[in-house]
Formats: C-alpha cells, structure tokens, sequence
C-alpha cells in the first residue's frame, strides 16, 4: 500500500552520528588554529555545517528519481564547468581548480562532479538487466568517470580525481564485472604506470615518494610526514600532556584541514583515534545498511556510491596521516575545514535520506 514520504522515516541516527563527528571536527579546529592566522574558523566551520544540514533536508523531500531523470543535463553541465575551470578559472600554487564567484567566494567544480557522477552511474546501471557485465557497458561506465577524471587531472588535482576511482570500482563491482575485465584493467593500469609517472609535477613525484622514506629529506618532501607521525606519536594513549605541541607550536601543516586526525590523535591520543574511527565505521555500517533496504536497484546504487567515497577518504586521509600513503590533499570527511568538502558530504546524505524515506513507497 502506498503512502506518503515522511520525516518519521528520516535515519536519525545517521544523522546524530554525523553531526557528532562535525562536533568533534569543530572542537579540534578550534583548538588546532587557536593561535595561528586560521583563528576562528570553527566558526566558519559551524556555518558550512548549518548550511550543509539545509541543503540536505531540502534534497532529502525531492525524489531521487527525478534527479536521476535529468542526470544527463547534470552530466553535461558539470563537463562544461569543468572545461570553464581551464578558461576562466583561479590560478594558485600552480593548480587551476576554482572559479571566482560574486561576493569572493570560490566555487570548485570537481568536488561537486563527486555527486553527479554518484547518480550518472546509478542510472546507467539500474536500466541494465543482464547479471553479468558487457565488454560495451564496461568501457562506456569507465568512459562516464574517466573524462571528468582526466580533466581534473589536468588542473593538476590528482587528490580529487582519485576520488572518483571509488565510485567506478563500486559501480562495476556491483554491476557484475567479470574476473577477466578487473584483471584486464589491473594489467592496463600497471603498463600505463610509467607514461603516467613521466606526465607527473615534480611535486606530485615528491609526494609520491617521500611517504615511502619521509626521514631521507626531513626538512623538505618527508616535512609533512614526518611531523604528522611525530604528532601522533606523542599523543600516547590519552592524549599529549603538552596540549599538543606538535600542533600548536605550528610544526604540523595545516592542522585544520589535510592533517586533522594528526593533531586529534595528539591532543585525544589513542583512545581519542579509535573513538573516531569507530564512529565513521558506525557511519558506514549505517550508509550500508540503508543500501541493503533501499527500495530499488537505483537506490542501492547511490548510496553505495556515497559509501565508496567516504570509505576512500577515510583510508586515504588516515593512511596519510600515519605513513602509510602519500600526501593526496584529500580532506577527512565532516572533519576536516572547508566548504566545498562538508556541504558535498550533507548532499551525498541527503540522497541518501531520499532513498531511505521511499524504501516502504510504492
């Protein structure tokens, strides 16, 4: 029997564990820029917050079927705003990834390409009807993402673009890709490795490399490595008895952004980083479970495209932090400072609010 969508059906629980962790995200800010120029951008941060939650709400009423529907336009849109990126876009630290909107605020196109290619795949997927994937729909899914991929790329953002690898991996994993087209592609990417180390920046090299031996050049490439391992370090299990010196003597490169779960685990130590990670790990666990009830092959889709790319900036972000990556630039989810990044997060949500509202609607 149909009925109506209502709030009732709203996943509180996911939405209390979100908001807890961008309470924890606030409070470290806070702390971690107390005496630095950043000063005050937890509050910003409580803004971005404030305004994500609206913009979630608003999209969590709208039917996701309706934004499937119109995805190509979508598609089409943010292929145009990227190649405007290249034309009209900002220039810093060499990278040319925002463009300048009215009032001085910045708009990166990448990171909302994010949500977009989330319900392209979604859609594409959810009209086919075989079990096992086609040589044709493989390439064409692997096009969807590469090309917006590509151009990201060439801003440079390497960090970015890697964040759309996830949603591909997802999409084909749960679209049935044969043990022959993963292996295809591994020996693909495996032979395009050296043309793709040849076309890198130097920087980008630098990162690459310098996680796998940060002590070789400890005042250059391994600096960031290097103070964010001794930053964890002495967190200990409780947390440092010096209020994190690491972090606010400014050893630690931006505290509040790229290393955030370095200067937590500092200040909140051990104890303090595995209460963290329990809690993204409820978040997932909670984003799956809203999946698995998800009222059609569609729905499934999205929200676990939103649950690919949180998983893979939770890895990377933590792998960085601890040596285990290189530095990528990709952010904490609902932790780390910054606009683009929080309010992408609460749309990705807010679909999946959509989907988990009509999972009983007829």
């Amino acid at each position: 029997m149909a009925r109506f969508v209502s709030f009732r059906d709203f996943d509180w629980t996911l939405l209390f564990l979100v908001l807890l962790i961008c309470g924890l995200g606030v409070v470290e800010i806070h702390s971690a820029t107390l005496h630095s120029k950043f000063a005050g951008a937890h509050l910003k941060q409580v803004y971005w917050i404030l305004g994500g939650m609206a913009a979630m709400f608003a999209l969590s009423v709208v039917n996701y079927h309706v934004l499937l529907e119109r995805v190509h336009w979508m598609y089409i849109a943010s292929i145009a705003a990227l190649i405007s990126v290249f034309v009209i876009g900002q220039k810093y630290l060499g990278a040319r990834r925002w463009i300048k909107m009215p009032g001085g605020q910045h708009f990166q196109p990448s990171e909302w390409v994010k949500l977009i290619l989330i319900l392209a795949v979604a859609r594409y997927f959810s009209e086919m009807r075989q079990k096992e994937l086609s040589w044709e729909d493989f390439l064409k899914a692997g096009a969807m993402v590469g090309v917006p991929m590509l151009m990201v790329l060439a801003q440079p953002d390497m960090g970015t673009a890697l964040t759309y690898i996830p949603i591909a991996v997802m999409a084909l994993f749960l679209g049935g890709m044969r043990t022959r087209q993963a292996l295809t592609v591994l020996v693909i990417g495996g032979a395009l490795l050296p043309l793709a180390w040849h076309k890198m920046k130097p920087y980008q090299k630098d990162r690459l490399t310098s996680f796998m031996a940060p002590e070789a050049d400890r005042q250059g490439s391994g600096y960031q490595v290097n103070q964010s391992l001794i930053a964890v370090g002495s967190g200990g299990l409780w947390g440092s008895s010096t209020q994190g010196s690491q972090t606010h003597y400014g050893y630690l490169p931006v505290p509040q952004t790229d290393f955030i779960f370095a200067a937590w685990s500092e200040e909140r130590g051990f104890v303090g980083a595995l209460f963290l990670l329990l809690l993204y790990f409820m978040v997932l666990m909670r984003l799956t479970q809203n999946a698995q009830t998800a009222p059609d092959r569609a729905g499934a889709f999205i929200v676990m495209g939103v649950v690919a790319v949180m998983a893979f900036h939770i890895l990377v972000n933590v792998g960085m932090v601890v040596g285990f990556m290189p530095v990528t630039g990709i952010p904490l989810p609902l932790m780390s400072y910054g606009g683009s990044s929080v309010l992408f997060m609460f749309l990705a949500l807010g679909i999946v609010m959509n989907v988990r509202m009509r999972r009983f609607v007829n």
